[in-house]
């Protein structure tokens, strides 16, 4: 098909992106004897025998090797349970393909979560999706070099701007933040719509003048940009507010801590929002349950996989108005509340 954290940052490292989740990760627990012993979490297995496609989103940001290492747990720790990690264009291309089943687990965030759900803006009516929990905060960065001079939303103006891919969430975000400051996305610049890996390397070869990006940190691409070139994150912090009122509370101001990309030597305040595990309404729900519990009760070896592990949290995961908590989640959460 086609081709989307912010505590202790002394934690990430840049090593944890280079993980070995190749791109046709199809990984599939074993049978047999297998399914005799306990399932994460110390309930009793359940045989599934289940093959989900789980939409993650481009090579070159977190949800796809954090995707894949959360495939390959759930693929080796329930049995019967085979999981294929899929590359897209992220969110809002992950909820069309839950829609019509070509996905039945994806990561998207927040505010294309709620329009999904809710029928709103790209979705004409809503969605039967639910959620498995919230995972980690995507945080939103508008990025240049220093050569560009530019260091504000309102300097995009006239510029060639990448503002993400078409059908992801950075594009949707990107848009929102530029119409809050003022500029017009589709008529104040030059709109050249890549994903966030493609992004920088027209960046780096003079192509593209900005990029923006809605992702965990750090993330992979822009990790290499700072480490090629003097990054620029741009401030986007003081629209969340505005961006709360019109669209909902899902948007909300954090920083991204200094030092998370070589270079940065102070924190830069930006749009944040939740990644939620978005899956269709007709999973089973003992299925859902036990894809939760698997998930949050092994932070340690996701952490292995990325540095957004850290942010799992099942007494709190829960805590979200935009979209329903699948029954089968619900159950895991109330169990540890």
């Amino acid at each position: 098909m086609s081709t989307t954290l912010g505590t202790n940052p002394g934690k990430r490292s840049r090593l944890l992106l280079s993980l070995g989740v190749a791109s046709t990760l199809v990984l599939t627990a074993c049978g047999g004897d297998d399914a005799e012993e306990p399932a994460a979490g110390g309930d009793a297995a359940q045989e599934f025998n289940e093959q989900l496609t789980f939409a993650t989103g481009g090579t070159g940001g977190v949800y796809y090797p954090y995707g894949g290492g959360m495939a390959n747990l759930l693929s080796s720790e329930i049995p019967g349970l085979t999981v294929t990690v899929q590359e897209t264009n992220a969110s809002v291309d992950n909820m069309q393909l839950l829609d019509t089943d070509q996905a039945q687990m994806a990561l998207a965030v927040g505010d294309v979560v709620s329009d999904a759900a809710n029928g709103e803006n790209t979705f004409s009516e809503p969605l039967a999706v639910c959620s498995l929990g919230n995972t980690y905060n995507n945080f939103t960065h508008f990025f240049t070099t220093a050569d560009t001079g530019i260091t504000s939303i309102e300097d995009l103006a006239g510029k060639r701007v990448s503002p993400g891919a078409v059908g992801s969430a950075s594009e949707v975000i990107a848009d929102r933040t530029m119409e809050a400051a003022g500029v017009d996305p589709q008529a104040d610049i030059e709109r050249v719509q890549l994903g966030v890996a493609e992004t920088v390397a027209a960046i780096q070869d003079g192509t593209v003048d900005a990029g923006a990006w809605s992702g965990g940190l750090p993330t992979g691409a822009i990790v290499d940009l700072a480490s090629t070139s003097d990054l620029v994150l741009i401030p986007t912090g003081q629209y969340a507010e505005e961006l709360a009122e019109q669209y909902g509370d899902y948007y909300f101001a954090e920083e991204i801590p200094a030092g998370t990309y070589e270079g940065q030597d102070e924190a830069v305040s930006t749009v944040v929002s939740p990644n939620i595990l978005v899956v269709r309404t007709d999973m089973d729900e003992a299925l859902q349950e036990t894809i939760t519990r698997t998930i949050f009760e092994n932070e340690e070896q996701l952490l292995t996989v990325h540095p957004a592990a850290e942010e799992l949290d099942a007494e709190t995961a829960d805590e979200i108005e935009f979209i329903e908590t699948c029954p089968g989640a619900q159950t895991y959460f109330d169990s540890v509340d």
